[in-house]
């Protein structure tokens, strides 16, 4: 079975046929799902459908776009959701400069990240770090993140191999989803080669970046096979040997979820 660690199931993409594709999951060999929220509205989205399936569990956590929503009040609402019995990581929550140019923004998003990440701590739950255009600032933090043991993984790696390197020597895991498969994907690829598969964890990040021969298309947990055989690919292994691999990785991390 398939460990499926980043979903966004609660995403409007879904609203037609969310019962029906979730109902498939288990039976194409995916099991479990982690759904993720990105702000305190799909938080709320992502807890109710945990609670409506078995095999689906909770990350919790606002988005660096999505900062807006967050006060005093629902980061209070946010701690007190990290107790429910379905609630498996913080995420997913970071860095994001490429739509945040302003100084000011940035230094929000730095604040909230580091507020997260001080939660995940004292919850004892580990982190789903989303990072674009922020390299240097995610990888002081997580450093810092790290040093006060908190546990995670990078998700949608996108940045180079060595700086994956950096977090895998940490003891971080590396998210692959289907931008592995693009044609242009020549950095993931090289990072994917470079890293223990005992660091890489599988995603999708549904209903986006699904992968060839169905870029462009809405993605689901179905299309991981293809995340899959690309990494036995790479690496000369067979998918039977990534997609157990991978499964322990997840176990490992997301200790909350029961095998």
């Amino acid at each position: 079975m398939i460990f499926e660690t980043h979903a966004h199931y609660n995403d409007a993409k879904f609203d037609t046929d969310r019962e029906a594709v979730l109902a498939e999951l288990p039976e194409s060999g995916v099991s479990p799902v982690i759904n993720v929220g990105d702000s305190i509205r799909s938080t709320k989205e992502t807890l109710a459908l945990a609670g409506r399936y078995s095999f689906l569990y909770a990350a919790i956590g606002v988005h660096p776009s999505e900062i807006s929503g967050l006060n005093e009040e629902t980061f209070a609402w946010l701690s007190q959701q990290t107790g429910r019995e379905k609630v498996v990581a913080m995420g997913e929550i970071g860095l994001d400069y490429y739509w945040d140019k302003e100084s000011e923004i940035q230094k929000q998003q730095r604040y909230w990240f580091k507020r997260q990440l001080a939660l995940a701590k004292e919850k004892e739950l580990p982190v789903i770090i989303h990072s674009r255009d922020a390299a240097e600032d995610t990888m002081n933090i997580m450093k810092e993140a790290h040093a006060e043991g908190i546990s995670g993984v990078i998700h949608c790696y996108s940045y180079s191999p060595e700086m994956a390197k950096e977090y895998v020597n940490m003891g971080y895991y590396i998210g692959v989803g289907g931008v592995v498969t693009f044609k242009n994907a020549r950095k993931l690829v090289r990072t994917v080669e470079e890293i223990p598969l005992e660091h890489i964890l599988l995603e999708t990040d549904c209903p986006y970046m699904a992968p060839e021969p169905h870029r462009g298309s809405r993605n689901d947990s179905r299309n991981i096979p293809y995340v899959i055989a690309k990494i036995a690919e790479i690496k000369g292994i067979s998918p039977e040997t990534v997609e157990k691999t991978t499964r322990e990785n997840a176990f490992r991390l997301f200790s909350r979820v029961p095998r």
